[in-house]
């Protein structure tokens, strides 16, 4: 049996892991579709700061980081459809304001400065039996509602207007997308940190589009991707004795670069081989260019 599946905190952080990296993508997909990629960092940073409330009141960060990232993002997608505020604008002042008050609990308290850095950068080792089960109830529900709203996600992702007159209620199943990636970016600040749970949510998700095999394929295709880039990141981690978070980014940014490389280097093999196909000269056969002038 390897090393690393000898210690219980990394068999924990493995699962965690690898829960939090199959849901990821999957929703990122949804985001990079509908070009909101950025909604994530932002929502991180709202988290960030109620964990920050959570360390304060001797409260479980993310019990109170849940509800208020779930609030912040029904305040994002209030903004961005009633276009009170442009897209980037409704961003920026959630995500000042978020660190704000990160800011001022920090100069609140005395002695939050090494747990709220554990959630900034991430610190998936230290994750207890309780994570476990938190994380796993709760990325399971996620993946169940995403299942449940499969076809109205697709048509309100590619079409809103034509989604909206075929009945599908797009305003709720934003509201439904939007707290799921609230909850999906709470969870993941525990893996990546605050700083870099963007990365999991986009890069596994865009390597995955580099296959152009279908929708469907795509999101299963961005749920391995994700989960393999925490399981050989903390790999990694584990051996090389670095940061887990960093580690995990690097590897979703190698695998997005090798999917990249991999379809350029498809794209121009089928184009040479195009080119040489059209540039050959047709040769007919002796006997039918025979039966040609004969006929």
């Amino acid at each position: 049996m390897p090393d690393i599946f000898e210690f219980g905190f990394m068999v924990r952080a493995l699962i965690v892991g690898g829960l939090v990296g199959v849901v990821c993508p999957i929703l990122g997909t949804f985001l990079v579709l509908r070009r909101l990629s950025l909604i994530a960092d932002t929502l991180a940073h709202v988290a960030l700061a109620g964990a920050a409330i959570g360390l304060m009141l001797h409260q479980s960060p993310l019990l109170v980081a849940l509800p208020v990232s779930a609030a912040a993002s029904l305040l994002l997608e209030w903004l961005r459809s009633s276009q009170r505020l442009s897209g980037d604008a409704s961003l920026a002042l959630v995500l000042y304001s978020a660190l704000a008050v990160a800011v001022i609990v920090l100069s609140l308290s005395v002695g939050l400065g090494a747990g709220v850095l554990g959630y900034l950068f991430g610190n998936i080792v230290t994750a207890t039996r309780v994570d476990v089960w938190a994380i796993a109830v709760l990325s399971l529900g996620a993946l169940l509602l995403v299942g449940l709203l499969y076809t109205e996600l697709v048509q309100s992702t590619f079409d809103p207007v034509l989604a909206r007159v075929s009945g599908v209620p797009v305003g709720r199943v934003n509201l439904v997308l939007a707290l799921l990636t609230s909850v999906t970016v709470t969870l993941s600040m525990r893996v990546v940190g605050a700083l870099l749970v963007g990365a999991l949510i986009v890069f596994p998700t865009l390597a995955a589009l580099q296959a152009g095999r279908g929708f469907r394929l795509t999101l299963l295709i961005g749920a391995f991707l994700g989960a393999l880039s925490v399981l050989v990141g903390l790999t990694v981690s584990f051996y090389q004795d670095i940061a887990p978070g960093g580690a995990i980014v690097l590897t979703a940014i190698a695998i997005l670069a090798a999917a990249t490389l991999g379809r350029r280097a498809v794209v121009y093999v089928g184009a040479r081989t195009a080119t040489a196909s059209r540039s050959k000269p047709s040769t007919p056969s002796a006997g039918g260019g025979a039966l040609s002038r004969g006929g």
